[in-house]
């Protein structure tokens, strides 16, 4: 049957070469001898046979295998939007709110625009990448990459590896993006300890799952120490924290890098309650002084209930707590104000707390209430940064779906020496596509 196939589609493709000849040609093979025609045809039908022969008898190209593992075939891809629009007594807002994705001024504010980009990179590792658009108090439009970094998949004896940059693990909220907030700004204390961006630098964070009965993960992370996202150690803003004029010093040991070790534990208290607790360190030097360090401690706790007969997750009840304490070793420094002054060598003491509970009244609907309190020791020099403060906050939030948030927010702001301030914060989230999952 192929045979007869092949035969009738060679004739057609001969009628049709010889139909589309050109009109000489035509006139030509005419006048030629009737035994000359029969020839010619029968030499290209024969010429057609030995290539079609020739092309059946080739080997068929094979495509190249698939990768091993079925990894880097895939990639996920995020957007997050947040709006903020709002009021404060402050006619400064940036005085009250000091968070980098803090509400700026009065009337709207773009405080965080993010792009996500997560996949398996091979069997071996895992790459997540983010990049942040925000406008400034001055309406600037701003770009970042805030993180960027490969996690290992496959490492042995329960341990993981991550290389980049990256949000240091300290705490429950340096490390979750805005987003994922349960409040329309950043908590006070952490603010204090490590800047308006939170602790964020370049380094690499091995961390281990302990085989316990209940979950329980030791870590250390060594990153770079300089930079504005490294606030409290080799900032060059640091003069806001110590009063004096920043020393220039580089690397020149192990322990001019950053260490941060955490450990965190997770019980079930019932089928209904989870408890996790944790304690984190910073430690690496300032720029106070050429020897001068800092050391930054910090506990938290989460504790949540959610009911045997949850809907959607609802209702539920959660309180989470977070206590730093910093020790920031000042040498001996001429002041920022006058470099003719010279401040002497002192400890200072830094210190804050928040607790914030949340109640997921019934689907959709979280009522939120958080109090926070900061303070700093008396010192050679006063700068505002390290007055003491309170705020309390009560917001509700409404997920009109997945994808979209509404947030409705009131701070009472209590500076000392300074007076009562009062804000109102209206906040609105969108998300496109998938958004990579955020811990526990």
């Amino acid at each position: 049957m192929r045979t007869l196939l092949a035969a009738v589609t060679l004739v057609v493709g001969v009628a049709g070469g010889l139909v589309a000849q050109k009109p000489d040609t035509l006139t030509r093979e005419r006048n030629s001898p009737p035994e000359d025609s029969v020839l010619v045809v029968l030499r290209r039908l024969q010429a057609r046979l030995d290539s079609l022969t020739r092309a059946m008898a080739a080997p068929v190209e094979q495509a190249p295998p698939p990768v091993q593992g079925g990894r880097g075939t895939y990639m996920n891809v995020g957007f997050s939007g947040l709006s903020d629009f709002g009021w404060s007594s402050e006619p400064d807002v940036g005085l009250l709110q000091r968070g980098d994705h803090d509400p700026k001024v009065r009337g709207f504010t773009i405080p965080n625009e993010e792009l996500t980009l997560d996949g398996a990179v091979d069997p071996y590792f895992k790459g997540f990448v983010n990049v942040v658009y925000k406008l400034d108090r001055s309406g600037e439009s701003q770009f970042e990459l805030e993180e960027a970094y490969v996690l290992t998949a496959s490492l042995p004896a329960n341990l993981q590896l991550r290389v980049g940059q990256f949000f240091a693990e300290f705490g429950r909220q340096n490390q979750q993006h805005p987003h994922a907030w349960p409040a329309v700004d950043q908590p006070l204390v952490l603010n204090r300890m490590f800047g308006a961006e939170g602790l964020r630098s370049q380094g690499a964070r091995l961390s281990w799952l302990v085989p316990t009965k209940w979950y329980t993960e030791a870590m250390v992370g060594v990153f770079n120490s300089a930079g504005e996202t490294n606030w409290s150690f080799r900032s060059d803003a640091s003069s806001e924290i110590h009063g004096g004029l920043p020393v220039d010093r580089g690397v020149r040991r192990i322990g001019d890098l950053l260490i941060a070790p955490r450990i965190a534990s997770s019980f079930d208290l019932t089928s209904t309650q989870v408890l996790l607790m944790g304690i984190s360190g910073a430690f690496g030097p300032n720029n106070s002084g050429p020897d001068a360090r800092t050391r930054i401690f910090g506990a938290d706790l989460y504790w949540k209930w959610k009911s045997a007969r949850a809907h959607q997750g609802f209702p539920f009840v959660s309180w989470q707590t977070e206590a730093m304490f910093r020790r920031y070793d000042a040498a001996e420094r001429p002041s920022a104000v006058d470099p003719q002054v010279l401040l002497p060598a002192e400890e200072l003491h830094d210190r804050g707390v928040y607790s914030q509970l949340l109640w997921g009244v019934k689907p959709r609907v979280v009522l939120g209430l958080r109090g926070e309190y900061v303070s700093g020791n008396q010192a050679a020099f006063s700068v505002p940064e390290r007055a003491s403060r309170s705020r309390f906050s009560p917001n509700v939030t409404w997920y009109p779906s997945e994808f979209s948030k509404i947030r409705l927010q009131y701070n009472y702001d209590d500076r000392k020496g300074i007076g009562i301030d009062h804000s109102l914060w209206l906040q609105f989230e969108f998300i496109l596509g998938a958004h990579a999952a955020h811990k526990f």
